[in-house]
C-alpha cells in the first residue's frame, strides 16, 4: 500500500492559506507576484536615524516589510548603540522581545565570534558566534509554540573583512513556491509533528526539551508562519513518503529560487521585519576590528499597510 496521505490542517475560509479555497489563493498570489521586489534594492529605506524614524521613514519600513517579508535600512555608518534594535522594533509596534539564554540581559544578542575556550558568555561554538558558514533557517526554530519568533532586526554596527553576506527570502513567497507544485508539500509541512528538534542536553541535564511542530503555521490572526532549519544534525523530520518529498522540494526551492536575494550589511545597515528565511555566508574578520551585530528577536509581529491590501 501507499504512503498515507495527511489531513488538510484547518484553515479560516476565506483565507488564502487555505488549501480547500483556490479562488482566494489565487487572488493572492496575482497581488503577492505582482508587488514582490525584484532586487534587493527594492528593500532598502535610507534613515537618518533608524533610535528616531520620522513618520515618512517608518511608513516606507512598513511598506518594504509588506512587499518582500523585511526591510533593509541604511543609516549613518558607525553607530554603536545596543540599544538601537530595541528601540527601532518598539517604533513599529514590536515591544516583547525574547530573551534568549544567549542574549545579554537587555535581551539584545551581540553577534560576534566567540572563543570556543572562553565559557564565561556561554557563545562559543555556537555556530552564530563562529566565522563559519550558517545554512538556511528561521530564527528560534527549536521554540516552543508560545516563544514563537515573529520579528527581528539585526543591526550592522562593522561588517566582516570579507564575507559575511545574507540570503533572505520571504516565506509566503516560499509557501507560494511549494503550493504551486505540489499543494500535498504544504499539506505535508503542517503536520503538527512534521519536524521535531530534539532535546539538548548540558550538564545540569535537559537544557532545552524537545520540541515538535509544523513547518507552516496560521497562527490567531490569519497571518503565515514558516519554522524551518536546513541542518542535518539534531533534527527529526517526520519519516513518510509526503514529508520526504516535500522537505526535498523546500530544499531545492532554496537552492535554485530566482526569488532569493542576497545583501551584505555594511556599517549602519541593518535587517528589520518579519522572521523570513535566511542564511549567512562564511566570513574572514579583521582581527582589529571583528565583525559585531546587535540582534534583538520579538514575539510580537510588525503590521504593515500591506497585510490586507490583497482582499
Amino acid at each position: 500500500m501507499g504512503a498515507a496521505v495527511p489531513m488538510e490542517p484547518p484553515a479560516a475560509v476565506g483565507s488564502p492559506f487555505a488549501l480547500g479555497d483556490d479562488r482566494t489563493y489565487r487572488r493572492w498570489r496575482d497581488w503577492k507576484l505582482a508587488l514582490r521586489p525584484a532586487r534587493a534594492e527594492d528593500l532598502v529605506v535610507d534613515v537618518a536615524d533608524a533610535r528616531a524614524l520620522t513618520t515618512a521613514e517608518r511608513d516606507a519600513l512598513r511598506r518594504a516589510i509588506g512587499r518582500g517579508g523585511c526591510a533593509l535600512y541604511r543609516t549613518a555608518a558607525g553607530v554603536d548603540d545596543r540599544s538601537l534594535p530595541r528601540r527601532l522594533g518598539a517604533q513599529l509596534g514590536v515591544f516583547r522581545l525574547d530573551a534568549n539564554w544567549l542574549a545579554d540581559d537587555d535581551g539584545i544578542s551581540p553577534i560576534a565570534v566567540s572563543d570556543r575556550s572562553d565559557a564565561r558568555d556561554g557563545r562559543g561554538g555556537f555556530i552564530p558566534y563562529t566565522d563559519r558558514p550558517i545554512r538556511w533557517h528561521t530564527d528560534g526554530y527549536y521554540h516552543p509554540a508560545e516563544r514563537t519568533i515573529r520579528a527581528m532586526v539585526l543591526h550592522g554596527v562593522r561588517p566582516a573583512r570579507a564575507g559575511g553576506e545574507n540570503a533572505l527570502l520571504d516565506p509566503e513567497l516560499a509557501y507560494l513556491a511549494l503550493r504551486d507544485a505540489s499543494p500535498a508539500h504544504i499539506r505535508a509541512l503542517m503536520q503538527p509533528d512534521a519536524m521535531t528538534i530534539p532535546a539538548r542536553d548540558d550538564d545540569a541535564g535537559v537544557a532545552r526539551a524537545a520540541q515538535a511542530g509544523p513547518v507552516f503555521s496560521i497562527d490567531a490572526d490569519g497571518r503565515l508562519h514558516l519554522r524551518y532549519t536546513a541542518r542535518t544534525r539534531s533534527i527529526v523530520w517526520k519519516d513518510d513518503a509526503p514529508t520526504r518529498a516535500a522537505v526535498a522540494a523546500l530544499e531545492a526551492l532554496l537552492a535554485t529560487s530566482p526569488w532569493v536575494q542576497r545583501v551584505r550589511l555594511g556599517a549602519g545597515m541593518g535587517l528589520v521585519g518579519h522572521n523570513v528565511l535566511h542564511d549567512r555566508s562564511g566570513f574572514a574578520d579583521d582581527p582589529a576590528a571583528p565583525r559585531l551585530l546587535y540582534r534583538a528577536r520579538f514575539v510580537d509581529r510588525i503590521a504593515t499597510p500591506l497585510d490586507d491590501a490583497w482582499r
